[in-house]
């Protein structure tokens, strides 16, 4: 199976106001933000997942774990893992539910490329999460896993969540959120600033793409902010948690 190349168009749709500042910039310079993290994503895909796993000494295998089980609660229909990547975990979505239609989106087609052998029964569509080509209450679950922090506009990507999900359809994020604690503050400083560059440039030969990586956490907003922004555009979040002394989060909502 081909990467299906597919375009959206949607009526202009206003942001609204986040509660951080610098995720609010994004949305000032959308395209070239877009752009550079596309072009970005394309350079460092061979050896993305080498490095997702020696980076996080493989934990981030039991967090995805977590966040396929979540989607148990759904609703009958189609499971879109959204901002797939090389489709970690849409190949344990597959698995778990080899009856299930999953469908695999990003906008780095090379990062799709390089998981399908992972999931070849899943349909892979090279989309934007902010205005994606699908129709309205199509999925009964949308599930992304460290996607979100970067779209240029995190309100905006939460709301075509919800624009493609059943009412009742769930809503799963795992992700790496702002710091608000000290200890997580400390971790997350020393791990971006020294391990995460250093050990992903000597690897991925792209120094300068690892240390994006640790400003995309700094300017993210933090899980109850993000909690906020589900509430505002129509879930009831269900289930939130930090995981492993909180280095990632699992945010379970419901589309109401």
């Amino acid at each position: 199976m081909t990467v299906a190349e597919k375009t959206h168009s949607s009526p202009a749709v206003p942001v609204r106001d986040v509660p951080v500042p610098d995720v609010k910039r994004r949305a000032d310079r959308v395209a070239s933000h877009a752009a550079g993290v596309r072009e970005m994503f394309d350079r460092i895909a061979p050896t993305y997942d080498t490095l997702n796993h020696l980076l996080s000494a493989g934990i981030d295998v039991a967090w995805r774990k977590l966040a396929v089980e979540s989607l148990a609660s759904r609703p009958p229909g189609p499971i879109l893992d959204s901002c797939a990547g090389t489709m970690d975990l849409t190949a344990m979505v597959a698995k778990r539910w080899p009856d299930c239609q999953v469908i695999a989106s990003d906008f780095a087609a090379k990062m799709l490329d390089a998981g399908k052998h992972k999931a070849p029964q899943a349909e892979r569509v090279v989309a934007d999460a902010m205005a994606m080509p699908f129709a309205d209450a199509f999925f009964s679950a949308v599930v992304c896993g460290f996607g979100m922090r970067n779209l240029a506009d995190t309100a905006l990507g939460i709301r075509e969540a919800r624009r493609v999900l059943k009412t009742g359809g769930v809503f799963t994020t795992l992700e790496f959120f702002r710091p608000t604690s000290l200890a997580t503050k400390a971790f997350h400083g020393v791990y971006g600033r020294v391990v995460l560059p250093a050990v992903g440039g000597m690897v991925s030969g792209d120094r300068s793409a690892y240390a994006y990586l640790q400003e995309s956490m700094k300017q993210f907003v933090s899980r109850s902010e993000y909690e906020a922004l589900c509430a505002q555009e129509g879930f009831l979040v269900r289930r939130s948690e930090d995981l492993t002394m909180g280095i990632a989060s699992l945010i379970v909502a419901e589309a109401v």
